[in-house]
């Protein structure tokens, strides 16, 4: 039997050419104490943390497969919660960038994630159209609040009060109780999708944005104070919302559906509206931190920022427009006096909501975050479309502020997607080129080490002795570039149309180009005399030129230089003799063109990859079709063999880069990281190295390693993979007394719940075998009349020689906390009467009562018939009631001791230090500084 043949497992080493994915926000974080300086941004399936005033990237929060679409950072800015494109949510440390809680709930993309104002809750929106709230300090969820119709678009906590509201793509604004878990009012003043919403003046103000050039503004009244009669608050806003001039007619149906006698918590009223200068839909709304400053773009580059002034600025100004109108009325009655005048002022929105300024970006804003500086400064950070990041500064307190551009992160990526890769012969310097620039990359530690502009580039390659590189553009010229100076030597106009591929000679000497002209052009290597120095450079003439009847696609050469393989937009490939320029071969079977192929590094096979979505291998002595491979879901798009082997790559539209063995016909590896179509890819001349470039404009570092694959197993795993991708596409499990589809839980079906719960299965087995053995052991032992020690299970000795029930205790305790509930729903109801008598052993003996609380109470409330109709279990849960009460009781006293202990110590270290134990020292010292200037102006201006 001879042996198989070994192949080397490619595995992915780094993303690097993005600063940010357009698909999630970019938010301010907090690290090393400092705010306003890092952003964290999503970069496909991971989060990037950029140092602004470095250019810097110094953290990256590791994803797993799916792109992210959501970051939202904790209050005490040291965590940040990321959602992604598969509904679940990761919430990783900003100190260790370690994710260790992970909630899954939605089934869909989560769009929008917002904590309390303590942090110890997180709402989450999704395209699934429902809201979920979390327990980050517990790890698990707390309801599920349905109601909308379409994909949430922003979810906000009061601050005040324990309510949430909710906007949607289905044009609803919805309250939410939190006590009760529903929704006590409905907004329905938007016709078209409310895209953002935000509170301002004391949670008194709701603005939203959707898809018009409007901003509505919502006054909102709470009962409680409106019954009350010393709050003159919510009166006043009565008053002065009838002068307020309304834009929208059509909301004043609505308006009266809002004053009816059903409100219970509060009432919203139109109070007007803010006119945007863009025209199109409101895509992002935010609001500071402070809540002065309200900002909004739509999908152009322009963000509008608007100033909310204060109750004393408003006032201020109110005045300033009485004396005025007072001072108008006396011009114009001369004759009567001045206390006889009567003068009607009122005050509209836009007194309220002054405008700012507007900050123009060099690209579409895709998302953008603010935040206020201790000197009064606004900073505003976007992400933009053409993979960028800039940081813009305004002084908003001056009068007529201009914005300032402080920061850019440019140099860690291309403005558009990389259409060519190259690697240097070295395999050190890797090569990308776009539609306006080139950068040279060091392959080991990533970084971008030139930067060349250029015209749109097509293909490239490393002239040998990697000195120069030479571009194609798809305006057909050939562009010589120097990489010592980076300068620009030589532009030659080489096709009239794209040049579509380049292929460097076997011997170094020259080059074959094919472009959109119809004709193939060879070119040759020379030295000429620089004009501006006595030196020689590199330069290139032309030796021949092959015409054919259609559009060159494809060229390449044979390694022995005797044949020339030319792809043709009529689906065929054609082979040339060098030498004569004579036909030799047609290869035809494609049904779409051939965009890409390769020669074997002996010349025997050459491997075409067409838009049909087909990769075929053929014979180059004789031009027949060894085999025909369904490569792709998509079109091929680049095909490369790996030096000294028949194994080649190919990379596809469906973001799938797979390995092939053209020998025996058999696709070895998938390479799965990319999340858009892939343009290019490139294999390092050693073949230790991959690099792949894609529409989601990453580029991916793949690296072999010394493992070997074994292709039984591989697609073993891919069957794994498949039949866990099923698990979390089935149904979730019924639970008696709710219909299909209302399902209230938090948790989702997962194959990480799936195995929980056949660990909890088979611990409660091991339960069940060990008890029975320890009863026969003991009939024997007494039978015998001898004591004997029971024989040990191996299983149980790993955990440090354990009893079965502690082994079941274990168990439950190694589950993640996210994943509790979800685990206990598909569990079968025949191991709830074990698990039952085992937790009230577990609880009387007074361990983790807590956990075995939760637990025991989700097993009442899913299995509450077939318990209560059980008369075997009746003892049971009575036994329950009696230790459970008494136990909790006992840790609430313990509870209660402890805070006390706590409070009586923060009041004696309060005492001797005389400042606030937990106060922020040095927001109190800025404080105090602001202050002492303020005295000495003083003392300055009275001198």
């Amino acid at each position: 039997m001879g042996l198989t043949k070994q192949y080397l497992r490619y595995v992915a080493s780094a993303v690097f050419g993005l600063i940010g994915s357009q698909k999630g926000n970019i938010v301010f974080v907090t690290l090393r104490g400092e705010k306003g300086r890092y952003v964290a941004v999503p970069a496909c399936e991971h989060v990037f943390v950029w140092d602004l005033r470095k250019g810097e990237k110094i953290l990256i929060l590791q994803g797993l497969r799916h792109e992210v679409t959501c970051l939202c950072p904790s209050p005490d800015g040291l965590h940040l919660a990321v959602g992604y494109e598969d509904g679940s949510i990761r919430i990783f440390s900003l100190l260790s960038g370690e994710g260790n809680v992970t909630f899954n709930g939605h089934k869909a993309a989560i769009t929008s994630l917002k904590y309390d104002q303590l942090g110890g809750r997180l709402a989450s929106g999704s395209k699934d159209t429902d809201v979920i709230v979390w327990d980050v300090i517990n790890e698990s969820g707390l309801y599920r609040l349905k109601g909308h119709k379409d994909a949430i678009t922003q979810a906000l906590f009061l601050r005040e009060k324990n309510l949430l509201v909710t906007s949607g793509k289905d044009t609803m604004v919805k309250w939410w109780d939190l006590d009760t878990q529903h929704c006590f009012k409905t907004m329905v003043g938007h016709r078209t999708e409310v895209w953002g919403l935000v509170l301002v003046s004391e949670e008194k103000r709701l603005i939203t944005g959707a898809s018009d050039s409007e901003l509505r503004a919502w006054d909102i009244s709470y009962l409680q104070e409106i019954e009350d009669p010393e709050e003159p608050e919510p009166k006043k806003s009565k008053e002065s919302s009838p002068g307020i001039q309304d834009s929208h007619e059509a909301d004043d149906g609505t308006l009266e559906m809002d004053e009816a006698p059903e409100d219970r918590i509060l009432t919203c009223r139109k109070a007007g509206s803010i006119m945007r200068e863009g025209r199109d839909r409101v895509v992002n709304l935010a609001v500071d931190r402070t809540g002065r400053i309200l900002a909004c773009h739509g999908t152009d580059s322009v963000l509008e920022v608007f100033c909310i002034l204060s109750k004393e600025e408003i006032q201020k100004k109110m005045d300033k427009k009485m004396k005025k109108a007072k001072k108008k009325a006396k011009l114009n009655s001369c004759n009567e006096e001045e206390e006889d005048l009567e003068v009607n002022v009122k005050m509209t929105l836009q007194d309220e909501i002054q405008r700012v300024a507007n900050i123009k970006a060099s690209a579409k804003i895709k998302s953008f975050d603010l935040i206020h500086t201790p000197q009064g400064e606004l900073k505003a950070v976007f992400l933009l479309q053409n993979n960028l990041v800039e940081l813009y500064s305004l002084n908003a307190s001056m009068p007529g502020p201009q914005p300032v551009r402080t920061n850019r992160i440019t140099i860690g990526g291309h403005r558009s997607d990389v259409r060519t890769l190259a690697f240097s012969s070295d395999n050190i310097a890797i090569l990308s080129a776009a539609a306006d620039s080139i950068k040279i990359w060091n392959r080991s530690t990533l970084q971008c080490i030139r930067t060349m502009t250029c015209e749109y580039a097509l293909c490239s390659f490393f002239v040998p002795g990697d000195r120069q590189v030479v571009i194609g553009t798809k305006t057909g010229k050939l562009q010589l570039y120097d990489l010592a100076s980076g300068n620009l030597l030589e532009t030659i106009d080489a096709h009239d149309g794209a040049l579509w591929s380049l292929s460097l000679s076997p011997d170094q000497r020259g080059f074959v180009t094919g472009g959109a002209d119809k004709s193939v052009k060879f070119w040759d290597f020379e030295l000429v005399k620089d004009e501006s120095s006595t030196q020689k450079r590199l330069s290139v003439k032309q030796t021949r030129t092959l015409q054919l009847d259609e559009e060159v696609l494809c060229v390449s050469y044979s390694p022995n230089q005797k044949l020339l393989a030319v792809s043709l937009l009529d689906c065929t490939v054609k082979v040339f003799y060098v030498d004569t320029l004579k036909f030799f071969l047609s290869l035809y079977g494609h049904k779409l063109p051939v965009i890409c192929m390769d020669i074997s590094y002996d010349g025997a096979l050459i491997a075409t990859g067409s838009a049909d979505r087909n990769v075929k291998i053929w014979g180059l002595d004789f031009g027949d079709c060894h085999k025909s491979l369904f490569a792709h879901d998509d079109s091929v798009m680049y095909l490369r063999f790996v030096p000294k082997s028949h194994l080649f790559f190919t990379a596809g539209k469906d973001h799938k880069i797979k390995q092939w063995d053209a020998d025996k016909f058999e696709h070895i590896q998938t390479l799965e990281g990319h999340h858009q179509g892939i343009w290019c890819l490139a294999v390092s001349p050693s073949g230790d190295y991959v690099v792949s470039s894609s529409h989601d404009k990453s580029l991916r570092l793949w690296e072999r390693t010394r493992e070997p694959l074994i292709l039984e197993e591989e697609k073993e795993m891919q069957r794994e993979a498949e039949y866990e991708e099923s698990v979390a596409k089935e149904d979730q499990p019924a639970v008696p007394g709710e219909t299909q589809g209302d399902n209230y839980f938090t948790g989702k079906k997962t194959i990480e719940t799936v195995k929980a719960a056949e660990r909890i299965m088979e611990a409660i087995e091991l339960y069940r075998e060990e008890t029975a053995k320890m009863r026969e052991h003991k009939a024997i032992c007494k039978a015998a009349g001898k004591e004997v020690p029971p024989p040990i299970n191996p299983i149980l000795m790993a955990y440090g020689n354990i009893s079965p029930s502690a082994y079941v205790l274990e168990i439950f305790k190694g589950i993640k906390s996210s994943e509790l509930e979800e685990s206990l729903l598909v569990l079968p109801f025949s191991y709830v009467p074990d698990i039952l008598r085992l937790f009230n052993e577990f609880i009387q003996q007074g361990s983790d009562i807590e956990l075995l609380c939760r637990c025991l109470f989700f097993l009442l409330r899913i299995h509450f018939g077939q318990i209560t109709s059980n008369q075997m279990l009746v003892p049971v849960i009575e036994k329950l009631k009696e230790t459970t009460i008494s136990k909790v009781s006992q840790v609430r006293d313990v509870i209660g001791f402890n805070m006390a202990g706590l409070d009586y110590l923060k009041r004696e270290c309060e005492a001797k230090s005389e400042v606030m134990f937990f106060a922020d020292a040095t927001s109190h010292l800025e404080e105090k500084k602001r202050k002492r200037k303020k005295r000495e102006k003083l003392i300055l201006t009275v001198t």
